[in-house]
């Protein structure tokens, strides 16, 4: 349960203004069907986060205990780092092509891939790795960390850019990295002893 609260919590907070976010605020603006978006967003978040996670929970099983602890330790405080720099969508991630494919499967394939793609090497891609190393809980993980990412794009989805102006989000940012400077901390001093490592 530890395992799916946490992965809930960091990725909900991570993804306030990540460039996955801002994505789901320029599908939402463009094709104004939020049942097919949101599915997209799910479906490529699941997949996405599977491959991390069965990434994570492999790495755990390649490295002896104490390297384990020191790069899980290290990568939790380079997040911590990591998520207060602002994300920005550059332009190639904005293109948003449906040719030759028409109506809802369109909008659906459209955010599965274009999601799939911006989720690669993002943020909250290198936390389910780090989680599902940390907590070898690939079922758990892979929920929380889905749910997190929910969490933080159905509304962006279903309310646009209105959101972004009632949420502070420096200091949702700021929360996030004080947790993952905090695991990083933990996970230093040998707090996932009971975990072998």
């Amino acid at each position: 349960m530890e395992a799916f609260l946490i992965s809930t919590g960091i990725v909900a907070l991570a993804e306030i203004g990540d460039k996955t976010q801002l994505l789901a605020f320029i599908l939402a603006a463009r094709f104004r069907k939020p049942s097919p978006i949101m599915l997209g967003i799910l479906l490529a978040t699941v997949v996405n986060h599977a491959v991390a996670a069965f990434l994570g929970s492999w790495m755990s099983s390649l490295l002896s205990p104490m390297v384990l602890r020191w790069t899980l330790g290290i990568s939790f405080l380079a997040m911590a780092v990591w998520i207060l720099i602002p994300d920005r969508l550059n332009e190639n991630e904005t293109r948003l092509e449906t040719r030759g494919i028409l109506g809802i499967f369109g909008i659906f394939s459209t955010t599965f891939l274009a999601f799939f793609l911006a989720e690669i090497g993002d943020k909250t891609q290198i936390a389910t790795v780090a989680l599902a190393a940390q907590y070898q809980a690939f079922l758990a993980v892979i929920a929380g960390t889905t749910l997190g990412m929910m969490i933080a794009n159905v509304p962006a989805v279903l309310l646009g850019n209105k959101i972004t102006r009632y949420l502070p989000v420096r200091l949702v940012h700021t929360i996030a990295a004080v947790i993952f400077a905090v695991l990083g901390i933990l996970t230093l001093m040998g707090a996932g002893a009971r975990l072998g490592f």
